[in-house]
């Protein structure tokens, strides 16, 4: 059912006209000012990283700690990655709860740009909203989307990745970026890729044929061994208008809502219009409501990352991302650690003066926390999860 008052509208089409052109170097610079321009980035800050309990919680989710040494937490690390392309158009999107915490990560963001949700309500609404919210502003937005709580480097392989994205986007184009597979993963959705595009400024630009759910270890393999499959790391770069229009086919009561909601966005009527609409949402993903459908309809390219991502998606991964201590032999995160090993290996996360002595262990990750202690191997990192939803059926809601 459409709403009675959002209309159906056109996206901006531009006839091709970036790829089929020959400029000069002064017209394309002055082509890639004019992008950037109009070029949003949104931070989706959402999930509670279950798998990273319990270091990750529902009152501190992941994307708020440091897990790579580096001094910053993800979803600051994250904004620092869209400044030189954004400027100050970053809009983030996280829980009410985390309001005093991003903030504190992020003193320059505005209110405006700080959208809080009630409560979860998947990525289709998260980013949905935010586009509503800039497609008000001004229709011809291309926005980007990137997930807080992504570890990536070099940094500078990724903002060209995402400057093709944007040239690719302004021909019409939903864009994800899809990550070079390192491994036959299970754990990943995939993209395959097809046709090379001929887009000025974008030259690994490429058609997408499908998205694939997460596959078995054997179609895994296969995808790996094929090469024209990309790990998809949920990262998109779009004309907000087109991004509507398919969630709007898709989700028309979704659009409907978010389209309501971004109304009174910038009035008084801000935390009343979304405290009204908001339960009523459904609650889908992204791929779902707009990725997949737009797919069929020939709407999506996809730009090839070829720079070092990690979604730091459970302990094993902090082991990957912090090389081991040299005098212990163990990767050791947390300002206070008192870490001892004879002969051992593994990870230990701890936030306590607590000496922690391992012997003639390995792979072990050992978790310490002042009200929980996770003792686990990285094989098995993967089950912490089962364990929080085990704790949460138990009643135990104090630890998570």
């Amino acid at each position: 059912m459409k709403s009675a008052k959002y209309k159906r509208f056109k996206y901006p089409i531009f006839n091709g006209a970036i790829g089929h052109c020959s400029v000069s170097s002064t017209s394309l610079s002055r082509m890639n000012a004019e992008l950037l321009a109009r070029f949003h980035g949104v931070i989706p800050a959402g999930g509670v990283g279950t798998r990273l309990w319990p270091l990750s919680r529902a009152a501190a989710p992941k994307f708020l700690h440091d897990l790579t040494g580096s001094g910053s937490t993800l979803i600051r690390a994250t904004y620092e990655r869209l400044i030189p392309l954004a400027g100050d158009n970053i809009m983030v999107v996280t829980g009410r709860a985390h309001r005093t915490a991003v903030l504190a990560q992020l003193p320059e963001i505005s209110e405006l740009n700080l959208v809080l949700e009630p409560d979860p309500k998947d990525s289709a609404a998260a980013i949905g909203l935010a586009a509503a919210i800039l497609y008000l502003r001004d229709p011809e937005t291309i926005m980007g989307s990137f997930a807080a709580d992504q570890v990536i480097v070099p940094v500078a392989v990724f903002q060209d990745a995402v400057r093709e994205a944007i040239h690719t986007a302004a021909t019409g184009k939903i864009v994800t970026i899809g990550i070079r597979p390192t491994l036959p993963s299970t754990g990943f959705g995939y993209i395959r890729a097809g046709e090379r595009l001929n887009v000025s400024g974008a030259p690994t630009a490429r058609d997408v044929v499908e998205f694939v759910e997460k596959p078995d270890e054997d179609t895994a393999r296969r995808y790996l061994a094929d090469g024209g499959y990309l790990w998809n790391a949920g990262m998109f770069v779009a004309p907000v208008s087109l991004m509507l229009k398919h969630l709007e086919a898709s989700e028309p009561l979704l659009y409907a809502g978010v389209m309501e909601i971004a109304a009174a966005w910038e009035s008084g009527d801000r935390v009343e219009t979304i405290d009204r609409i908001w339960p009523t949402l459904p609650k889908t993903a992204i791929d779902y409501a707009v990725a997949e459908p737009a797919a069929a309809a020939g709407d999506v390219a996809v730009i090839p990352g070829v720079f070092n991502w990690d979604d730091v998606g459970d302990f094993a991964a902090i082991g990957r991302l912090n090389p081991a201590s040299e005098k212990t032999g163990v990767t050791v995160v947390g300002a206070n650690a008192r870490v001892y090993s004879d002969n051992a290996t593994g990870v230990v996360v701890t936030d306590s003066k607590r000496v922690i002595a391992l012997i003639g262990i390995h792979d072990v990750v050992v978790v310490d926390t002042p009200d929980a202690l996770l003792v686990t191997t990285k094989e098995h990192a993967q089950s912490v999860k089962s364990t929080v939803e085990k704790l949460k059926k138990d009643g135990a809601v104090d630890v998570l």
